[in-house]
């Protein structure tokens, strides 16, 4: 799977990318649900991005994802684009600046960045795809 999905915005490709958002959103905000509010959530949300992350560098190694378009759409820009959240990041971000939390602010983008990095890293370590 190269680093662009296959593009082309056909009534089924929508479909996959609009059902695995809508799972992938789902997903994301029963995580919320789940942990409530606080720092629980700010470390909850980077969970969340950073196994995204380690998702969407393993896809390639599921051959079936590489062969079937639509599922590389479902899946990826779909599923895990709807369940991974730069904009909670941000926001969550934002708020601990708000509060004076400089260093807590600091450390979720950094630790966000870092470990989103080092997971893709390690998943295409794990799983090299041929062709690169």
């Amino acid at each position: 799977m190269s680093p662009h999905p296959p593009t082309g915005a056909g009534p089924a490709a929508l479909a996959a990318v609009a059902a695995g958002g809508a799972l992938g959103a789902l997903l994301r905000w029963s995580v919320g649900e789940v942990v409530a509010t606080g720092d629980a959530l700010v470390v909850a949300t980077a969970v969340v991005n950073v196994a995204g992350a380690f998702a969407l560098a393993a896809l390639p190694a599921l051959a079936v994802v590489r062969r079937t378009p639509l599922l590389q759409l479902g899946l990826g820009p779909g599923l895990l684009g709807g369940f991974t959240t730069l904009s909670a990041a941000s926001e969550q971000t934002r708020s601990l600046l708000d509060a004076g939390r400089v260093p807590a602010a600091a450390a979720l983008l950094v630790l966000t960045l870092g470990a989103s990095l080092a997971a893709v890293a390690l998943a295409r370590r794990r799983w090299p795809q041929e062709g690169r």
